[in-house]
């Protein structure tokens, strides 16, 4: 039934009537009558007999005889349940997309027969010596499960057009997933070149309920082998499926933010265990997540060799390391040291574009008085002012009342100087240091998807940069304490994560490209960057959470609420004895954070303990909610 509630997370057996004898299929859409009321539910199965021993209710209505719920994907779904310890009923709202009556009347006719597809050749995974064969794995219908670290410039979207064509070559389905709908479209592009029209379906929640489901119905009447998306499409109905892939693991977009808050590459991996598929973990950047996979040995690694990562890797130098800081002692208290303005003055003298990479949008998004140095805030609700620009009034970011009249509630002053400075900021500044280049700036508001190879600047926000032809002349990254400093967990890991992908855009060093990140070269993630290793950051990385007991060296849970809502849950639960409780921490409003730690061999236990606990408290109507997170992305 889709009923959320935790004590209610089981099949019910109910009879089926003559009239609906022929309409009820394994994975239809039904009506039935619980508790004196008509819910929506899933028919799981037909059986002769029923081992309850009561009366039995018949199905009150087939809603549509399409059997959307693949017998794949309901075991899927049950796994990840047990997994986040959340119910059936939420992760097959996200597996399934609602129900569209005008779609699935749509005539029918399945697609005409087509040609085989040859094994692709291996030509763009030769850089990397292990993955010709992992592509021959694919052909052969085996289960290679690799770990790939793309190299700088590397088109990842063809080589996952690769694999993909490789697996379906093989006589197998695929699923890949991306963060973001700017990938997809790039992804969508390659698939289709290298797989022909008609064997590939894009699936994304942007899509709109109409064209959305016509793709999932493409994919589960098995029209098409193959389905691409965003972290919408991990639960795709791909009929032998024979590899599922993801793209840039790290990037925060694969975390569903609904209960019970999957994350894409965990259910992707827990598909390729269950259906004995291939998996294919790739990025510029590696997870610790990624690194444990290949530390317990359920994948491989797939990388090249110095020489050739030395041979693609652009210049990338430090510009706040002591040696340049005593050349440029100016470098010290200035937003772009000499070595970074002149690697943007060089490229722009030899007509190549220039990549900026500001971590904040907007034009000043923090402001503090220009007297005492005291943070500006909001005189009505404490948010933080910011300036829209250069003439325009302060304005509260939480709760945007305007504060014209702004005076420091410390010394009295009016006048207001920049504490952090956005990308639109950026780029008026940048305007004036190099007259006469076009300035375009890609971030929220707009976000580029290519420009020109000629001379440029381009001021973009992480994850918004856009891809230049030919490549960048130079890639400057901004403002590194603003990624570094974060109170997270995974601060260095990100920081990491999102100057790979930039710096990936540059030139190679001996076609001019420079990269220059404004930071201390002792630090662990700019010393990756500087060699570009992220094996090598991502494996000191999981080693400090090791020790520290931070996942995903260990299973962890998060347990927010009310104060007596999360003691009461505790109390309800029975944890494994090797169970720690850690907290409270303070969440947002009233509420309070408790986290579970246990080793990841009790996973299993702390996940079905706290759904247990959950499912007590739903029985006995508790009015406080719970929020329960496994491995939430931040713990803090």
């Amino acid at each position: 039934m889709d009923v959320p509630l935790a004590h209610l997370d089981r099949p019910f057996d109910y009879l089926v009537p003559a009239e609906l004898d022929e309409l009820a299929a394994p994975g239809t859409r039904v009506k039935v009558r619980f508790a004196g009321q008509l819910v929506d539910g899933w028919l799981l199965e037909r059986t002769d007999g029923s081992g309850h021993t009561g009366r039995l209710a018949y199905l009150e209505k087939v809603v549509s005889p399409e059997p959307v719920l693949s017998p794949e994907v309901a075991g899927l779904a049950r796994a990840v349940a047990d997994r986040y310890a959340g119910s059936l009923a939420d992760v097959l709202r996200l597996a399934v997309p609602p129900r569209h009556a005008r779609v699935e009347k749509e005539a029918h006719e399945p697609p005409p027969p087509v040609e085989p597809l040859p094994a692709p050749e291996p030509a763009g995974w030769r850089d990397y010596p292990a993955g010709p064969a992992y592509l021959r794995a694919l052909t052969d219908g085996r289960a290679p499960r690799a770990v790939w670290s793309a190299l700088p410039g590397e088109d990842w979207a063809a080589r996952y057009a690769d694999a993909v064509a490789a697996t379906v070559a093989g006589g197998r389905g695929a699923v890949v997933v991306v963060a973001d709908n700017r990938d997809l479209d790039r992804l969508d592009a390659a698939v289709g070149a290298a797989l022909g029209p008609g064997r590939h379906v894009s699936l994304s929640a942007a899509l709109g309920p109409a064209r959305r489901y016509r793709a999932f119905l493409a994919a589960r009447r098995g029209d098409v082998p193959v389905v691409i998306g965003t972290r919408a499409a991990m639960f795709a109905p791909v009929a032998r499926l024979g590899l599922v892939a993801v793209w840039d693991d790290g990037d925060d977009l694969h975390a569903e933010p609904r209960a019970p808050y999957p994350h894409a590459r965990e259910v992707l991996l827990t598909r390729a265990q269950l259906a004995e598929a291939g998996a294919l973990v790739g990025g510029y950047a590696r997870t610790a997540e990624a690194q444990l996979l290949l530390e317990t040995g359920w994948a491989r690694e797939v990388v090249a060799d110095r020489g050739t990562v030395r041979s693609r890797t652009p210049a990338i130098a430090p510009a706040g390391d002591d040696p340049q800081l005593a050349r440029d002692p100016g470098a010290a208290t200035a937003r772009l040291p000499s070595l970074a303005w002149t690697a943007a003055r060089d490229a722009l003298r030899a007509e190549l574009p220039v990549l900026v990479q500001v971590p904040r949008r907007g034009y000043l998004p923090s402001v503090s008085c220009a007297d005492c140095r005291t943070p500006a805030r909001c005189p009505h609700c404490a948010g933080p002012l910011a300036l829209p620009s250069a003439t325009g009034t302060p304005a509260c970011r939480w709760c945007g009342r305007v504060a014209a009249a702004y005076a420091c509630p410390e010394c009295g002053g009016r006048r207001l100087r920049a504490a952090v400075t956005g990308a639109r900021r950026t780029a008026e500044e940048l305007g004036r240091a190099f007259p006469g280049v076009p300035v375009r700036t890609s971030g929220r508001e707009e976000v580029l998807t290519a420009v020109p190879g000629g001379a440029g600047l381009v001021i973009a926000t992480p994850g918004a940069e856009p891809v230049a032809e030919g490549g960048y002349g130079a890639v400057l990254l901004l403002d590194s304490w603003a990624l570094l400093t974060r109170a997270d967990l995974r601060a260095g890991e990100e920081a990491l994560r999102r100057w790979l992908a930039a710096a990936a855009l540059a030139r190679p060093a001996g076609a001019g490209g420079r990269v220059v990140v404004v930071a201390d070269g002792a630090l662990a993630p700019v010393q990756a960057l500087l060699r570009w290793d992220a094996g090598w950051f991502a494996g000191r990385e999981l080693a400090e959470r090791r020790e520290l007991g931070f996942p995903p060296a260990v299973r962890m849970a998060s347990v927010t609420g009310l104060p007596a809502a999360v003691a009461d849950l505790l109390a309800e639960a029975r944890l494994p004895a090797e169970a720690e409780v850690l907290g409270p921490v303070p969440a947002d409003g009233e509420r309070e954070r408790m986290l579970v730690r246990v080793p990841r061999a009790r996973a299993g236990a702390l996940a079905d303990a706290l759904h247990t606990a959950a499912g007590a408290r739903s029985a006995r109507k508790a009015a406080d909610p719970v929020r329960l997170q496994v491995d939430p992305l931040s713990l803090f």
